[in-house]
C-alpha cells in the first residue's frame, strides 16, 4: 500500500490473440532467461495464452478495498462490472487478466493506531470485502482454505482472500488476533510504515530489535491458527527473525528483490536464501518504486526530503506537504520503467531462492506508478509472456503464476493441524 494513489501509468496496449495454440515447445534449462537484454514491448503469443489460461493466476495483494474507501464510494455505488478507469481493478479487466484467486488487502493507516480505531477500521474494511463478495456473488466467492481456492476457481469464479496490512490491526492484542481470523483474514502482514511494540517496520526507526518476545508469541499463534506470516513491510532484522521464529512458510505479499532494486521495501538476498530453507515465497510488487533500480534511487531521495522538510516545518504539515510536491515536480520518476523489470526481480529471486519461492503481488489499486504494460489486472498474460520468452517452462510459469503459494497456503493449513493435535494429545500438568 502506497500512500499517493492519484497518479496512474497508463498501460501499453496487450496484444492477445485469440486462438489457443495446442502446440508447446518450452525452452529447456539451458536456454532459460537468454532474451533477458531484449528489452522491447512483449506482444503476447497463442501459446502464452493457453498456458496463461490454465494457470492458477493468484496474486498476493491487490487495495481495491481502500481505494473504494479513499474515493468515498460503497460498494454498491460503483459497478464493478463495467469498466473503472480511476481504478486498477474491474470485472472486465480482472476476467481478461485471468485471474483465479486474489488477496483483498484490509488496509488501514497506521494513524489508526494511534486513534484508537484500527481495529474498528479494520473490521469495516473486512465487511467490504465480504459485501464484493455478496454483490457480485457470480464473480466472487469468499475462500477460508486452500481447498476453496481450488474449488472455486474450479467453478469459474475469483476465489477472494482476505489479507491483513498491518499488525496495528490487531491493536496488541492475541484475542483481536483471533477474532480477525474468525472474520476470514488468512494472511497478517506483521508491520505497515511504523514500527510496532512488537515488530519493526522497515520504514521507521527500529524499536523491537527486529521481532520482540511478544512478536514471536504472535508468530506462534498464527502458525497455530492457520494464517499464513506475511513479511513485507517488516525490517530486515524482523525478516530474519520471524524466519527463525516460524513453523509455517511465509509470503512476502507484496515485495520485490533488493539486489534488482535498493529499497527498503524489498527483499535482501541473504533472506531469499533463508525464505528457501523456510519454504516460503517472495511475490514480486510491481510499484515502480519498487521495480525499477532508477526510480527506487529517487525514492530514497525523497525519503530523505521528505524527513528533511519534516524537521523544517514540525508544526506546518501543509507546508511540509507542498515542499514536497514542489521537490517531486522537479525530480519526477524516470518513465523507464517496464515490464522487463519486473521479470529481472523474477529471476533475481529463481537464481538465488529457486522456481518454488517465487509469485505475484501486483499491488494493484495502492500503487501510483507501474511498469509500461502492467498497468492494470488485465495484463498478468503479459508477464506469462515475458517469463515464456526468457526460456521458462510452462510447469515453472504455473508456479509463479499461482502455485507456490497456493503450496504455502496448504502448508501452512498443515502445521496448524499438526500444532492443534500436538495440543489435544499433550498431557495436562
Amino acid at each position: 500500500m502506497i500512500h499517493l494513489r492519484n497518479v496512474f501509468c497508463a498501460a501499453a496496449s496487450l496484444v492477445v490473440c485469440p486462438v489457443f495454440s495446442a502446440d508447446v515447445n518450452p525452452a529447456g534449462p539451458a536456454e532459460k532467461k537468454l532474451s533477458a537484454n531484449n528489452r522491447d514491448p512483449i506482444v503476447v503469443t497463442d501459446e502464452a495464452i493457453r498456458i496463461h489460461k490454465a494457470a492458477p493466476v493468484f496474486d498476493g495483494h491487490n487495495d481495491l478495498p481502500w481505494a473504494l474507501r479513499k474515493s468515498g464510494s460503497a460498494v454498491g455505488k460503483i459497478d464493478l462490472r463495467k469498466n473503472q478507469l480511476d481504478l486498477h481493478t474491474d470485472i472486465p479487466r480482472l476476467r481478461r487478466g485471468g485471474v483465479g484467486a486474489q488477496f483483498w488487502s484490509v488496509y488501514v493507516p497506521v494513524s489508526t493506531a494511534t486513534q484508537n480505531n484500527a481495529l474498528t477500521a479494520t473490521l469495516e474494511q473486512i465487511a467490504v470485502v465480504r459485501e464484493l463478495t455478496k454483490q457480485y456473488s457470480d464473480v466472487f466467492e469468499l475462500a477460508l482454505t486452500a481447498n476453496d481456492v481450488t474449488r472455486i476457481r474450479g467453478n469459474g469464479k475469483i476465489a477472494s482472500l482476505i489479507g491483513v496490512e498491518g499488525g496495528h490491526s490487531i491493536e496488541n492484542s492475541l484475542n483481536v488476533l483471533r477474532q480477525l481470523y474468525r472474520e476470514g483474514a488468512r494472511y497478517m502482514t506483521l508491520t505497515h510504515s511504523m514500527s510496532l511494540d512488537w515488530a519493526d517496520s522497515c520504514s521507521d526507526e527500529p524499536i523491537s530489535g527486529g521481532l520482540s518476545a511478544f512478536g514471536e508469541e504472535i508468530v506462534h499463534e498464527m502458525n497455530r491458527l492457520g494464517m499464513i506470516v506475511d513479511l513485507s513491510h517488516v525490517s530486515p532484522a524482523c525478516m530474519r527473525k520471524a524466519l527463525e521464529t516460524t513453523e509455517a512458510p511465509v509470503i512476502f505479499s507484496h515485495s520485490s528483490a533488493r539486489a534488482v532494486a535498493n529499497h527498503p521495501r524489498n527483499v535482501p538476498d541473504d533472506v531469499l536464501v533463508l525464505t528457501k530453507k523456510n519454504g516460503g515465497v517472495v511475490m514480486v510488487n510491481f510499484f515502480s518504486d519498487f521495480v525499477n533500480p532508477v526510480d527506487a534511487a529517487r525514492s530514497q531521495k525523497r525519503t530523505d526530503q521528505r524527513e528533511k522538510l519534516k524537521q523544517l516545518y514540525p508544526d506546518d504539515e501543509g507546508k511540509a506537504t507542498s515542499a514536497l510536491r514542489q521537490w517531486e515536480l522537479k525530480n519526477p520518476r524516470s518513465k523507464q520503467c517496464t515490464v522487463h523489470d519486473l521479470l529481472d526481480h523474477i529471476d533475481q529471486i529463481v537464481n538465488v531462492a529457486g522456481i518454488d519461492h517465487v509469485g505475484l503481488g501486483s499491488d494493484y489499486d495502492g500503487v501510483p506508478a507501474l511498469p509500461s504494460q502492467l498497468g492494470d489486472v488485465s495484463t498478468y498474460p503479459v508477464i506469462t509472456q515475458g517469463l515464456l520468452d526468457r526460456g521458462y517452462t510452462e510447469a515453472e510459469i504455473r508456479q509463479v503464476l499461482g502455485g507456490n503459494v497456493l503450496r504455502v497456503f496448504q502448508q501452512v493449513e498443515q502445521v496448524s493441524s499438526k500444532l492443534l493435535q500436538q495440543k489435544q494429545v499433550r498431557k495436562p500438568e
